[in-house]
């Protein structure tokens, strides 16, 4: 499942956008803002304590004492945080929605995107197969990372039907991304390099949810103001990632 799900939602989310072509933005924004509430609570509730969990047996280990208030760990959360914005200078913010779906164009789509998007593909395939790593620890989080790339696909997908990619470059772009994140799984599970350093790696991620969720949280709210079903997909999405 934790190689499944993650690979199902991107090609589905795929199918939606070719097939159905869904044309209302705020029935993507509520879903949208549900998946980051999701995954935000994922992180914070599952994923962040056993990582500061992790550092604090590796310092027990090396020193025979703790040394919980300088720990590394928030270093390498804010590294991931930073690392995702410049993926996202990259890829101007796709990770989350960011560029406009179906009727809607950016002012430069079509002198940087006619051609293949080689910038915005590998920085998305760099996040996502960065957030595969922990699920080899947590499967928990394939849902999480599965329910965030769904709406993600539908957006991508129809942008770039509508910035006019080839059907054979949209499928191929789409299929690559729906691996990249089983592929994390699968390194983190076999290679001893990312074992060893497998609270670090998770932390980097922890700092690369944090801004993605925290960002679509945000930015899906219409001139950041919260209306009531955007503030009932939020509270779900928490009760839910609380009972997973």
């Amino acid at each position: 499942m934790a190689y499944i799900l993650p690979f199902l939602s991107v090609i589905l989310g795929y199918a939606v956008a070719v097939f159905i072509k869904p044309s209302k933005r705020q029935n993507l924004k509520l879903l949208l803002a549900f998946s980051g509430s999701f995954l935000l609570s994922l992180t914070v509730m599952h994923l962040l304590p056993e990582v500061y969990e992790g550092a604090t047996a590796h310092h027990h280990d090396h020193q025979g004492h703790e040394h919980g208030h300088n720990s590394p760990i928030g270093l390498f959360i804010m590294a991931g945080i930073i690392f995702q914005i410049i993926l996202e200078y990259f890829s101007h913010g796709a990770e989350h929605g960011h560029v406009h779906g179906p009727g809607k164009h950016h002012d430069h789509s079509h002198d940087h995107y006619a051609p293949m998007p080689w910038l915005l593909f590998i920085s998305l395939c760099i996040h996502a197969l960065l957030e595969g790593m922990p699920v080899s620890h947590h499967n928990d989080l394939a849902w999480g990372i599965a329910i965030h790339h769904f709406p993600i696909a539908i957006i991508l997908t129809a942008f770039f039907i509508n910035s006019g990619l080839g059907k054979t470059p949209i499928t191929l772009f789409m299929l690559a991304f729906s691996v990249m994140t089983p592929l994390g799984t699968l390194l983190s599970e076999n290679l001893h390099f990312i074992e060893d350093y497998f609270t670090e790696i998770s932390a980097v991620v922890v700092g690369i949810l944090f801004h993605i969720s925290s960002t679509i949280i945000f930015e899906s709210a219409e001139n950041h103001k919260f209306n009531l079903a955007k503030l009932l997909v939020i509270i779900l999405g928490v009760i839910m990632a609380y009972f997973l």
